[in-house]
């Protein structure tokens, strides 16, 4: 076995520890977690949306109970402030009484952050996130102060037409390397939801992996082997995600105003690579891509208004594009 394997080996036991720990408490679901553990293996942060009541505060919760990291909730109100996300300087006085000003971090300082409803904060709140979830740092006051690694933003939402909420910013959306769909429970996982919250089951959660371990995971995740003709197919996945772009369907044609960003060809690609390693492969596969694709690009692609009028959803144009971009392999031959 080599190093590669070795370590790979490990990151995959890694993950099932953390699964099963976020296992105790939260019933079924598996894809959503799963989706979040991929995120938290690749570098990303995921922003979950579901109707309340779902567990999706919970969810995050869990997850922050089996990590050995600091974790901090925010809870989205429409009159929150920017700086009651990153902080503010303040006036201090010595002991000769001089005053000065001192910067007083704010929750967004933790590694694992709960943005708890964050559409119900307005988008200049919002955006409060955007250098902490993009360059790992805040500026405040003309001083960069650096987060402490590894940082992840998991955040909540509620469907858009529900009252009291403001859409995401586009850029905002960006930041998320996955938006994921929380579903409602079959009638067997409700059965286990009663029993285990109005029982005498008690659930502890107990941190498993702390924070050097899942850097050193991030860094190997990157040595996962991606083959040109896999990478070149994320790239036309992208791409027929665009109107004018190559290979687009009918579909995005008709309905889509703006395509996925560079970004979702990288949460393509990273997210295809940590999938690779469960599956117990040292490289990413067509398969891997295609599972990861609706995650990392449903909420990158900007529906116009005779899509929205029309009722069409962003799953359904991801949808079209799969089916139309082929996979191609090396000598330039369509699989299937």
């Amino acid at each position: 076995m080599t190093d590669l394997e070795h370590d790979l080996a490990r990151l995959k036991d890694d993950f099932q520890l953390v699964r099963n720990e976020v296992g105790k408490i939260i019933v079924g679901q598996d894809e959503v977690v799963e989706t979040v553990l991929i995120a938290l293996f690749a570098g990303g942060h995921v922003l979950l949306e579901g109707v309340p009541g779902l567990g999706k505060t919970l969810l995050v919760r869990t997850l922050s109970g089996s990590l050995d990291l600091h974790y901090s909730r925010i809870q989205f109100t429409p009159d929150l402030m920017p700086a009651d996300i990153t902080g503010t300087r303040i006036v201090t006085e010595d002991e000769n009484g001089r005053k000065g000003f001192q910067f007083e971090a704010g929750p967004v300082f933790a590694q694992v952050v709960l943005a708890d409803e964050i559409n119900r904060a307005t988008p200049k709140t919002q955006s409060a996130l955007l250098e902490a979830m993009q360059e790992g740092q805040v500026t405040a006051g003309g001083q960069t102060h650096l987060l402490e690694q590894p940082f992840m933003v998991l955040a909540t939402q509620n469907p858009l037409e529900m009252d009291g909420t403001y859409p995401l910013p586009e850029a905002q959306l960006d930041r998320f390397m996955f938006k994921v769909h929380v579903p409602f429970p079959e009638r067997d996982e409700l059965t286990e939801v009663l029993i285990r919250t109005t029982g005498t089951y008690s659930g502890e959660v107990k941190p498993v992996l702390d924070g050097a371990a899942i850097l050193a995971h991030r860094r190997r995740i990157r040595d996962v082997e991606a083959a040109s003709h896999v990478q070149d197919y994320a790239v036309r996945m992208l791409l027929a995600t665009h109107p004018e772009g190559e290979g687009a369907p009918e579909q995005v044609t008709r309905w889509v105003r703006y395509g996925a960003s560079p970004r979702g060809v990288q949460s393509l690609l990273l997210g295809g690579k940590v999938r690779a390693v469960l599956a117990g492969r040292v490289h990413v596969s067509f398969d891997d891509i295609r599972e990861t694709a609706p995650s990392a690009l449903r909420h990158r692609i900007l529906l116009g208004f005779e899509g929205e009028a029309e009722g069409i959803t962003t799953d359904q144009i991801v949808a079209a594009v799969l089916d139309e971009v082929a996979e191609v392999v090396g000598d330039g031959a369509a699989i299937g």
